[in-house]
């Protein structure tokens, strides 16, 4: 590659290597962006921004190890000019905050990139932040809804484990009535009939993350 890359310089991180080679090439058909690099997880990408100071980084949020969203969150924390982009299979609002509130400056779903993607890229490159109406939509049908608390997210992490009452009631140090109150409190909040219901919500939603134990 002798030739000097001009225009928007830009990071994909992705650990699929078919996604990364499709979204290169898509790129690589703009006269004004360009891929400087690629990485294909948390610590490749953080290594990867230092080297080659991207003006974009293309962000998926599920990888092996440390995830997009701690990525996310030690980039900006050193570059808080740091524009990235979050590219995901997963729609859930509470994941979807997070990440932005992490720093993202956008939020897409993979099966958006083809419509979207360098709409947005150049959308970021000017300072805008951006998320698909589906998105906006999915954040505001859950935007009235009680929160749970720490103690609550603690417990839901223990029945996510398959603990009952009484091993949540031990595990965290206070009584089973205490457990399967809070519990109580988790599915009136998920609008679950049950504790796998609730757990498969919590999933969907990304307020837990039931492959890696996050958040």
């Amino acid at each position: 590659m002798g030739e000097e890359l001009t225009g928007m310089r830009i990071l994909m991180v992705d650990d699929h290597p078919l996604l990364r080679e499709g979204i290169a090439a898509v790129i690589a058909a703009q006269d004004d962006m360009s891929i400087v690099a690629e990485a294909s997880s948390g610590p490749e990408a953080i290594d990867m921004f230092r080297k080659c100071r991207p003006d974009i980084t293309l962000m998926d949020l599920q990888m092996p190890g440390m995830n997009g969203e701690e990525a996310i969150r030690n980039i900006v924390s050193e570059f808080p000019k740091a524009r990235i982009i979050v590219l995901t299979n997963y729609s859930g609002d509470a994941q979807v905050i997070r990440a932005m509130k992490m720093g993202a400056s956008a939020y897409l779903l993979k099966n958006m990139l083809r419509a979207d993607l360098l709409d947005t890229i150049r959308k970021v490159h000017e300072g805008k932040h951006y998320l698909p109406s589906e998105v906006a939509g999915i954040i505001a049908a859950h935007m009235m809804d009680d929160a749970l608390s720490g103690r609550e997210m603690d417990v839901l992490r223990l029945v996510a484990q398959g603990c009952s009452n009484k091993e949540v009631g031990n595990r965290m140090h206070i009584s089973e009535e205490t457990a399967k109150s809070h519990v109580s409190s988790i599915l009136s909040k998920l609008g679950a009939r049950d504790r796998t219901q609730a757990v498969v919500i919590a999933a969907r939603r990304g307020i837990i993350d039931i492959l890696n134990g996050a958040p």
